[in-house]
């Protein structure tokens, strides 16, 4: 490289960079020298210095190539892969960041193929804790949809704060200064900010306390979280009627009850197949209930009928005698669970979906499995067809033979499940109606179908969100449901109407997950803006705002008297909230990912847990949720929620949870690849 060269790259660099003064003074500079140069004819050589002329070289490049992103983003990546296992785990966390802000960069300059070259790359390393974020982060694809789309408009705004030991952080900077990332350093300075702790490497905060709202924002918060709001059960109910006729039967009758749905559970050992080939599902049973030789008292069995009593809403439709006959049946039979009676767990494995399952869901009896799919497929596997099935059943997943071009549903061949087809883009929520005689989904297509699970075919298209719909749910009742979608909106909808109800808007990111009330006289909704909210189903208003978490929300549970609620977020971290006051009663702390779901107890004394760390977690919510705040500070103990057993799955993220009315546990995933 000779001297002209490298005085052009210089000159080029600073005017790209708007250094006015700078390049002022180096033409000062080069002239002075020229000057020397004449009178001494002494000429600076720049081959001396082979380490300059590689930065100068490396400055000249362009800095909007594609090319630069990839080969800095690769070696961090390397790099953080290979370091030390003591630090690793910290070094790790600064990857995600940078990937989202490198892609984000490279579309901003308008390379929309190398940037979905780069996405395409590395998404895998971020599947399984980021899943949500990278869905949407797919749908960013020119320059205009950085500004449009509110989450990408966020992201770019904003820092990340990333706990870091600071011996982690001087690895970093050094590797990053040394290996002359420059882009990466950039994108670090700008969108990261290091909370640097000396000592050891640590985990994940738990602080239970972090506050996303500030400023006015939380005022207005506090203001709403002032209305009153009436968490009571409906009049009337079922559970009502049988407590005051004494209907409940004796722990050796429960226990009677629950080994028979037990028993019939023990049929259910299938194989829940993604491919060709059929394996054997992983289907344990954990926890026996040991009421047989125990009796239990019932102390928790009065939270429920000792509920206020509330007045619906909305018009319930009417139950026929024969669903209530089914359904008081269940309630006879109940099992009580505790901290010493621990229910057992049912669990369906989908094996071989080469990551195609997008979500799951169970009937409220086990009788019915549905998984939804990328390739847009709604798939439901009946149980106890399987059961009559000779040989290994298999659930196939997204590789076998294509349907029928109407394609609604079939049993034929070899099929072991029934296929349900209609929608053009992938399937993001299912969603049984409690009868089990109907089943909703939602899809990245912006649209909400009803399907029959008796006539095996599409009811109805529902349509109104302009993007994404991320979940749908059933109310208690059934007949109405709701949904929530990137448009950061949630709807309310009735079966029969093709319009919504109401929409509810507010958060100010998207609104990811959503749980009804017991009394169905309000919903829950979860959002990427790291609140909960919840709302007033007759006029659609906010009624409480729930700030505490510190990442996107993903699942949501209401307490059977309705007078609580968990919530859980991308960190792991779980939340329980009192309705009445929107004040955090206590954290959950245990899980080391995204937990993907939540399920109460029937009587409201256990809550469950599933995540992508491959684990189900019972907690005992009862101990917590006696003791008041004000004894907690005293003894200077910020009391978790007491958990209870941990039971581990070979290698299979938890994505759905569901207890029966008999309270049977029933969960479902997919096996992941073993890494």
């Amino acid at each position: 490289m000779d001297e002209e060269a490298v005085v052009k790259f210089v000159e080029t660099y600073l005017k790209k960079k708007g250094f006015k003064q700078a390049e002022l003074a180096f033409h000062e500079e080069i002239q002075h020298q020229q000057q020397q140069q004449n009178n001494s004819n002494n000429a600076i050589s720049i081959h001396s210095d082979p380490d300059l002329s590689s930065l100068l070289h490396s400055l000249s490049q362009p800095e909007d190539s594609p090319a630069r992103y990839q080969d800095e983003y690769s070696k961090l990546r390397s790099w953080a892969y290979s370091s030390l296992d003591l630090y690793k785990h910290e070094l790790l966390r600064v990857l995600y960041p940078v990937f989202v802000h490198c892609y984000m960069d490279i579309v901003a300059k308008g390379h929309i193929q190398e940037a979905r070259n780069f996405f395409n790359s590395f998404r895998e390393d971020h599947e399984m804790m980021h899943s949500r974020d990278l869905q949407k982060l797919e749908g960013v694809l020119s320059p205009s949809h950085l500004e449009e789309m509110e989450f990408a408009h966020t992201l770019r705004q904003s820092k990340v704060n990333i706990k870091i030991c600071q011996y982690s952080n001087e690895l970093l900077m050094q590797y990053l200064r040394k290996s002359k990332c420059t882009i990466i350093l950039g994108i670090v300075n700008e969108h990261i900010n290091f909370q640097v702790s000396p000592g050891q490497p640590i985990s994940i905060s738990d602080d239970p306390d972090a506050v996303t709202l500030i400023g006015s924002s939380q005022d207005a918060a506090n203001q709403i979280n002032k209305k009153e709001i009436r968490w009571g059960l409906l009049e009337d109910s079922i559970e009502e009627r049988l407590e005051k006729t004494g209907g409940f039967l004796s722990d050796s009758e429960k226990t009677e009850g629950e080994t028979k749905e037990g028993d019939m559970d023990e049929n259910k050992k299938r194989s829940i197949d993604g491919g060709k080939q059929g394996a054997s599902i992983k289907k344990s049973k954990k926890d026996k209930a040991a009421s047989a030789t125990t009796k239990i008292a019932r102390p928790e069995a009065n939270t429920v009928s000792a509920a206020p009593r509330v007045k619906p809403e909305l018009p319930l439709p009417v139950m026929p005698a024969e669903v209530e006959q089914s359904i008081l049946e269940d309630l006879r039979n109940r099992v009580q669970l505790s901290s010493v009676t621990l229910p057992s767990v049912s669990f369906y494995t989908f094996i071989n979906t080469h990551n195609g399952l997008n979500c799951s869901s169970i009937s409220h009896d086990g009788s019915l499995v549905a998984g939804g799919f990328s390739d847009s497929s709604l798939k439901v596997w009946d149980m106890a067809k399987l059961g009559h099935q000779a040989g290994n059943s298999i659930l196939q997943g997204e590789n076998d033979a294509a349907p029928s071009e109407q394609g609604q549903s079939t049993n034929s061949g070899k099929r072991s499940y029934t296929l349900f087809q209609g929608h053009s883009g992938p399937v993001h929520s299912a969603t049984f109606s409690p009868l089990g005689d109907f089943i909703l989904s939602s899809s990245a297509d912006t649209t909400v179908r009803l399907w029959s699970t008796k006539l095996n075919a599409n009811l109805v298209c529902y349509k109104g969100h302009n993007y994404p719909v991320w979940d749908v749910q059933f109310s208690p009742v059934g007949q109405y449901f709701a949904s929530a979608s990137h448009d950061r909106t949630a709807r309310i909808w009735s079966m029969d109407r093709i319009q919504p109800l109401r929409i509810m808007a507010g958060h100010l990111s998207d609104v990811d997950c959503l749980q009804w009330h017991a009394n169905c006289n309000y919903i829950a909704t979860g959002s990427s803006d790291k609140t909960v909210r919840l709302w007033d189903v007759q006029s659609g208003e906010c009624v409480r705002i729930f700030i505490g978490h510190r990442s996107m929300i993903l699942s949501l549970a209401m307490s059977p008297d309705g007078r609580y609620m968990a919530s859980a977020d991308e960190d792991g971290t779980i939340m329980m909230w009192d309705l009445s006051s929107g004040r955090c009663i206590s954290p959950l702390i245990g899980h080391n990912s995204c937990v993907w779901s939540l399920a109460f107890s029937c009587e409201g004394s256990l809550l469950a847990s599933g995540s992508a760390d491959c684990t189900v977690k019972l907690w005992d919510v009862t101990t917590s949720t006696k003791a008041p705040r004000t004894e907690e500070s005293k003894s200077g103990n910020t009391n978790r929620l007491r958990l209870l057993k941990t039971l581990p799955t070979k290698s299979t993220p938890v994505y759905t949870l569901r207890f029966s009315r008999r309270n049977l546990l029933f969960a479902a995933g997919a096996l992941a690849k073993s890494q």
